[in-house]
């Protein structure tokens, strides 16, 4: 169950009504790997799968759908066991880690440690390096892709308890849209579905109903996500990630405005 009906009392013009309302309903997943617990994730139950996915790519612990043998789900234990390739190597000293530390929860996004490591595998996977490349996207297409996701966001207009986040190709098709009470949870939800249907993750722009704070930037720029772009504002932590990375970020896109924090050579008018 994600979401469930509850009575309220709302006021309006100072008169009092009985209504019926739906809120969203938020548990915490247990997800394993090779069976051995690895983190505690509180988030919307749908989408579990593309959600551990996701994560894990983000984390590093997979770099492609190749790495995972089988995916065990418990929906009603909300138990997820990832078992990987006998070939994948997995780091058991993330294990040892501080359990409170690898709780993620609605607000915060992710630990310390857990950013840490997903630097890491920046570091070793890829070239940070700032370089130029020929993309060019019409601003309309910004435009037209929040709207399109905003559309497609269900769950926000029924209860406006959730973040919405969507992958668009660079003809403007929408490939994945995904929703979570956290926004980073929408996003790993979106990459994970992006490994399972195979889509390159290079040639795809990530929108975005949530501030683009570091850790959000660390997941698309892990991913190597050339453009994201968010309803929201850009923290400076994820304006310092996407400037470093190359990564060309926009937010605040509301009607035909926007503010292009980094990159902006990408972005045409």
């Amino acid at each position: 169950m994600y979401k469930r009906p509850v009575k309220i009392k709302r006021i309006k013009k100072k008169e009092i009504i009985d209504m019926d309302d739906i809120v969203l309903v938020e548990q915490a997943i247990d997800l394993s790997v090779n069976s051995n617990s690895l983190s505690n994730i509180i988030c919307l139950p749908l989408n579990l799968k593309e959600l551990a996915i996701g994560f894990l790519f983000s984390i590093g612990v997979i770099n492609s759908i190749k790495d995972i043998k089988d995916c065990i789900i418990n929906e009603m234990e909300f138990d997820i066991n990832i078992i990987l390739e006998d070939s994948v190597h997995f780091d058991h000293d993330v294990l040892n880690m501080n359990p409170v530390s690898r709780v993620i929860d609605t607000t915060c996004g992710i630990s310390s440690p857990w950013r840490n490591l997903i630097k890491k595998t920046l570091e070793n996977s890829q070239d940070k390096a700032n370089k130029r490349d020929n993309l060019r996207i019409d601003a309309e297409f910004i435009y037209s892709s929040i709207k399109e996701m905003q559309k497609k966001t269900v769950l926000f207009r029924e209860t406006g308890g959730c973040h919405g986040a969507a992958l668009f190709d660079f003809n403007g098709k929408m490939l994945v849209c995904k929703e979570d009470i956290g926004r980073h949870n929408a996003i790993d939800k979106i990459i994970g579905e992006a490994l399972l249907k195979d889509i390159d993750l290079k040639q795809v722009i990530l929108t975005s109903t949530g501030r683009l704070t570091g850790d959000t930037v660390l997941k698309a720029v892990r991913a190597q996500i050339p453009i994201i772009a968010s309803l929201a504002t850009a923290i400076e932590s994820g304006i310092r990630l996407a400037f470093a990375h190359g990564t060309t970020l926009i937010g605040f896109v509301r009607g035909a405005r926007m503010n292009i924090y980094t990159h902006s050579y990408r972005i045409k008018v």
